[in-house]
């Protein structure tokens, strides 16, 4: 192998170029870094980067091609008081590598050293980096770009999508080419979704607690390299990226749009105790927030804190979206625990990766959506992101279950979640579809757990029950679990069809967790972020037929409603909503705050929504027209047009115009 020359300081990472391979590392704290390389048998060759160029190290390596093994050693002081862990016997990933082959252990070779560095080499543990370089063919690939007012996201995890669909090729159950068999692309048609929200699919570790117990990371939020499609999706991992490109393709041929779940608030080698992968020992102190002495801020609650204030770890963050749009045509991201983004370290709107991504051409055309907390002091920002971000709203879901599960929610706050929210939203220009309404996630109880259980019943993921919210605003409706007599199944029934209605017919930008229209249970556990089994995985052959079919109605029925489609907010008197009460007259004043929970929404004044939130049957008139119930509702041979609806508790139904 020839010698490094110094090469170029740009782009991040390693890339194939004419006659070689560019290497680059950011450390502004580094003395020494050492470019090492790999052949077939594991036999380490260390060369010093001979560039510098401000705090980026460089090198280029004639002769070298895809495929090459590498990681780095970084030389520099051991002070932990003031932040700086550098320990030259331990290989570290390059924070861009595009691919990471090797696995994670729960070994004490990981670990850097506490008061003195770990002298111990790890690079046995067979953790590498790989040069990437491939050609693909989007032929006339385009994004779709549906418009927010059109948009119903769908959150699915990749395994746990199609793992258990008995009509796909065993061979590609649970893997990115699953996502766009054919198969798959029709069941997302006829359900009707624009948008295939994907849980984090860059390379993440189990935390090394979970491989003591025996489990497994299977949420993916717990990243090792983001810049590193994960290769354990794949039906064939060295065909990981065709594979999931080749999804992305088919989806977009059906109009279906592809959002990331990316998570740039910690990295998985979590708190002091943990392991050292890359970022600690590449730059400890610029990579992560650090405490005055040494420890980090754990305001993720998983150990560490990226610190996406620094200049160079903001463009890091910025070069790693801009990598997934342009590498494989992703239309957007969620962002997991987002405050993180917009710490300086209080949170600014006006942060530098804000203000990186509302600059960036290419990274302000996609979907971007915030989870808008973290759990620092001032993380809860609901409402406080800048445009083009949209936010999932916990008020939404929080005040939709209250209203339908517990009756501990006035009309008058109801009809506010109902109507994107405004109160907290309504600001500086951004539109309805700002809030993102959500009635479950991944995070939490499915739908169906959600009317089957008081509490949480998290006992397998092996913490005595103790993970996990118990603030579920849930309601088991008289028995604990999924049993129970005809009488409570039809309740249970009665509020999954409330609920789903609300979320599918509200303003703002409606989000459904898979296998809520399939009535998927995870019995009863709201916290599954580490159980890669037939517990979270959609059962397709156990699906409820009838709520699938409920629920494609309401999503195709929302695209026909304009006071939902044009993304405008809703203005007195403008025709596109009018509050009625049981009568069919508007609601008073009184009526918002003490009135029964019962509700009738006009919209487009073509669509009627009528609620009936009490325990008790409700006759309710409805206001001067013909009126008929939209299926699934009433029979679609049948339409029978009536003037009074006759509304079982807790019940909903939807009606138009004859």
């Amino acid at each position: 192998m020839s010698k490094l020359t110094a090469g170029n300081a740009s782009p991040l990472g390693a890339q194939v170029q004419k006659g070689g391979v560019n290497f680059t590392l950011f450390s502004a704290h580094a003395e020494r870094v050492e470019l090492c390389l790999f052949d077939k048998e594991g036999n380490e060759q260390r060369l010093d980067l001979p560039g510098r160029s401000g705090d980026i190290w460089h090198g280029f390596l004639p002769g070298a091609k895809a495929g090459q093994r590498y990681g780095y050693r970084v030389h520099g002081p051991w002070e932990p008081a003031r932040g700086d862990r550098f320990n030259p016997a331990k290989l570290l990933l390059d924070p861009c590598a595009q691919r990471v082959d090797g696995e994670t252990h729960d070994s004490p070779l990981f670990h850097s050293g506490y008061d003195m560095p770990d002298p111990h080499d790890n690079a046995a543990l067979g953790l590498r980096s790989v040069v990437v370089h491939d050609v693909y063919d989007w032929e006339e690939d385009a994004p779709p770009q549906i418009p927010w007012g059109n948009t119903v996201i769908y959150e699915a995890h990749v395994k746990g999508l199609s793992q258990l669909h008995a009509e796909l090729p065993p061979e590609i159950r649970g893997t990115y080419k699953a996502l766009g068999h054919p198969l798959m692309i029709e069941w997302f048609s006829q359900l009707g979704i624009t948008a295939l929200e994907l849980l984090p699919v860059a390379h993440f570790a189990s935390e090394p607690r979970l491989q003591r117990l025996g489990l497994t990371n299977y949420w993916g939020y717990n990243p090792l390299a983001l810049f590193a499609l994960d290769p354990r999706y794949a039906s064939n991992p060295q065909q990981a990226r065709h594979e999931f490109r080749d999804a992305v393709k088919a989806l977009h041929r059906a109009g279906i749009e592809v959002i990331l779940d990316i998570v740039l608030n910690h990295s998985a080698e979590s708190d002091l105790d943990g392991p050292t992968f890359s970022l600690r020992g590449i730059d400890n102190r610029s990579y992560y927030w650090i405490r005055e002495d040494g420890d980090y801020h754990n305001w993720t609650g998983c150990g560490n804190t990226l610190n996406l204030s620094n200049a160079a770890v903001v463009e890091y963050a910025h070069a790693c979206l801009r990598y997934w749009v342009d590498t494989f045509h992703v239309d957007g991201f969620r962002f997991d625990l987002a405050s993180v983004m917009g710490r300086t370290p209080e949170f600014s709107q006006q942060a530098p990766l804000f203000a990186a991504i509302k600059n960036d051409p290419l990274l302000r055309s996609v979907k971007l959506i915030a989870e808008p907390w973290d759990i620092g002091p001032g993380g809860y920002q609901v409402g406080n992101y800048p445009a083009p971000f949209a936010e999932w709203n916990d008020h939404f879901r929080d005040a939709t279950r209250r209203f339908w599960l517990e009756g501990s929610l006035s009309l008058g706050e109801f009809a506010g979640r109902f109507a994107a929210s405004s109160d907290v939203f309504k600001r500086d220009g951004r539109p309805p579809s700002a809030s993102v309404n959500l009635v479950t996630a991944h995070d939490g109880f499915t739908l169906r757990d959600c009317v089957s259980f008081d509490h949480k019943h998290n006992e397998a993921n092996g913490e005595d029950n103790r993970d996990g919210t118990s603030n579920n605003h849930s309601a088991n409706h008289g028995h604990e679990g999924l049993g129970g007599s005809l009488e409570v199944a039809e309740r249970r029934r009665a509020s999954m069809h409330a609920l789903l209605t609300t979320l599918l017919l509200a303003q703002g930008t409606p989000m459904l967790l898979a296998g809520d229209e399939q009535g998927h249970s995870q019995h009863g556990n709201n916290n599954a972020y580490c159980q890669d089994n037939a517990l979270t995985w959609l059962d397709w052959q156990q699906m409820d037929s009838g709520l699938v079919a409920f629920t494609a109605a309401l999503i195709h029925l929302r695209q026909r409603i304009p006071a939902l489609t044009r993304d405008a907010w809703w203005e007195e008197g403008d025709g596109n909503v009018v509050w009625l009460n049981d009568e069919g007259r508007p609601l008073t004043a009184q009526a918002w705050q003490t009135g029964v929970h019962r509700l009738q929404i006009l919209l487009s004044d073509s669509v009627l929504i009528t609620f009936n939130a009490t325990a008790e049957m409700a006759e309710m008139a409805l206001p001067a027209g013909e009126w008929c119930a939209i299926p699934p509702f009433a029979g679609e041979d049948n339409p029978v047009v009536v003037s009074v609806w006759h509304g079982p508790a807790h019940g909903v139904c939807v009606f138009h115009r004859s």
